[in-house]
This record gives structure tokens, C-alpha cells and sequence, in this order.
């Protein structure tokens, strides 16, 4: 039923992007932008969106541009994660890094294009939102991108290689890296309802949830498969990045994810049954295998 839901909301986020690269103007980053942004994998990020959407009863369509635009800055992430320079990784969601089919120049070009096709979409006619909360939004997203957010996350993963490092270090460079862009997945339909009371709470959410999202994704490197996860696997014990199972072992970490877990259930319990799809969508996430 989860996969149904996913794949739904998938379809109408590619739908929307594809429809919004046609208007593009005519230019050769055009090919590698589409490449590093389709299919896109599961789409994770908008689901939650949509989820809390639901919550705060919001038009389907406006939450869909939205997510196209989180997906943007996602993809471009992506490509920049992949290069030499990083985390020099050659294989992404199945086929090869944007930087192995285009050259390196070509891939940042095209992640910086992505990324600024985020606030394109945000700012544009399209979304019918007044200025003030398209504002909102747009400062969101660029907090959650730049230095405080993916940015400096991925700075700090790589400065922490074979190194020992504190668990907060660890947690607040997971939150960082990939906790704070689900932390505007969280916030922006809050923005959109403007029940502002509720920002705080859904922040918190946002973050406990990309951290399962990454303890996942760290699992899955450890225990999966290359051509089952789409990339290259078993990868982050021979580069000694610092994660919370290196640091906690196997058995603790699955105990840590349940507490995030149930955190997360915990601040959901006053929106009752509106909140049943967000909490499905938390399970997958924790349950993945891919």
C-alpha cells in the first residue's frame, strides 16, 4: 500500500518537473540536470510532504510544486555527493554518477543549475501563494542547503574520516547533512496552513526522521547490496566515516532508531488518524532495504 502511495506521488512530482523543464530555455546543462533529476528515485522527501499536507487539509497541487522544488535541491546534492572529490561514488540509483556520464565540470554545473531551479519554482507564478510565505519558504530552503544545512553536513562527514568522533558530533552532522532538508519537508506545509504554533514541533520531527532516514541508508550500506540499493555498497567502513553505528555498534543503533521512532509517534498523537499516512511513511523508512 506504501509502495502504491510512493509511487503515485513520484509520478506527479517527475510530472510536474518534466513539464517545468520544457519551459526551460534551450541550453546544453539541460541534458545532465534531467539525467542526475529522473527517474529520481522513491521520492521519500515528497511523500512526507504530502503526508503533513493531509494534516492541515492543503491542495494537493501547491504541495506538489513544492516537493518538485525539495527534489531539486535533493538531486543536486546527489551529483555533487557522487564526484571525486567527495565521496567519489561511480554508480547512482542503478545507472552511472552524473559526473562519469557528463565529466566533472559538467556535473557541478549541472547541481548548481538544479539547485537554483528550487527557487525558480518556489518564486515562479505558478505556485499560487502570496510573496510573504513564498518568502518563507525560499529562506527555509536556503538555510536547510547552504552552510547550516546539506552543505556544511557534508563538510563535516568528510572532515570527520578516520577520526573519533562524539556521538552530538555525529547527530548534529546527520542532522545537517540530511536531517534538515526533511525538516523542511516537515515545516513547509506548516508554512503553507500558516498554523505557525506548530513549526517548532514539526522541526523536530523533520529532524528525527532524517535521521532515521540516514541510520537507514547506513544500514543498508553495511548489510546491502550494490545492485539491490541502486550504489556502491559497504563503502563507509572502508573510508571510516564517522556514523552511529561505528560509533554505537549494530544492536544499539536499531535501539536508537526505535526511540527516534516513537519520539516521532509521540508528537504525532495529537493529530490522530490524519497523521496514520505520515507514520506509515516513518515505518518505511526504518524498514527499507534499499
Amino acid at each position: 500500500m506504501i509502495e502504491k502511495k510512493l509511487s503515485k506521488v513520484a509520478k506527479d512530482t517527475n510530472n510536474f518537473l518534466k513539464k517545468f523543464f520544457l519551459k526551460q530555455k534551450k541550453s546544453n546543462l539541460i541534458a545532465p540536470m534531467r539525467y542526475g533529476m529522473f527517474p529520481g528515485g522513491k521520492k521519500i522527501r515528497s511523500k512526507i510532504i504530502i503526508d503533513i499536507g493531509k494534516i492541515f487539509n492543503l491542495d494537493y497541487k501547491k504541495l506538489i510544486q513544492v516537493a518538485a522544488a525539495v527534489e531539486c535541491i535533493h538531486a543536486y546534492s546527489l551529483i555533487h555527493d557522487d564526484l571525486p572529490c567527495m565521496d567519489n561514488d561511480n554508480l547512482r540509483r542503478g545507472k552511472l554518477s552524473t559526473h562519469k556520464k557528463f565529466g566533472e565540470s559538467t556535473a557541478i554545473l549541472a547541481g548548481n543549475s538544479l539547485l537554483t531551479l528550487a527557487f525558480e519554482i518556489l518564486s515562479g507564478n505558478n505556485l499560487n501563494l502570496d510573496n510573504k510565505t513564498k518568502i518563507k519558504l525560499i529562506n527555509l530552503i536556503s538555510e536547510c542547503s547552504g552552510h547550516s544545512g546539506i552543505a556544511g553536513g557534508q563538510y563535516s562527514d568528510l572532515s570527520y574520516e578516520r577520526k573519533k568522533v562524539p556521538l552530538k558530533k555525529i547527530i548534529q552532522m546527520q542532522i545537517r547533512k540530511t536531517g534538515k532538508l526533511f525538516s523542511f519537508c516537515c515545516i513547509a506545509p506548516v508554512i503553507l496552513s500558516k498554523k505557525y504554533i506548530h513549526i517548532k514541533k514539526f522541526d523536530k520531527i523533520g529532524s528525527d526522521i532524517g535521521l532515521l532516514f540516514q541510520i537507514s541508508d547506513d544500514l543498508i550500506d553495511i548489510s546491502g547490496n550494490t545492485k539491490k540499493a541502486g550504489k556502491k555498497t559497504k563503502k563507509d567502513l572502508k573510508k571510516g566515516k564517522a556514523t552511529l553505528i561505528s560509533l554505537l555498534g549494530h544492536k544499539n543503533t536499531i535501539k536508537y532508531c526505535n526511540k527516534l521512532k516513537l519520539n516521532i509517534f509521540s508528537r504525532l498523537q495529537i493529530f490522530g488518524d490524519n497523521a496514520e499516512n505520515l507514520k506509515k511513511t516513518v515505518n518505511y523508512i526504518v524498514e527499507r532495504t534499499k
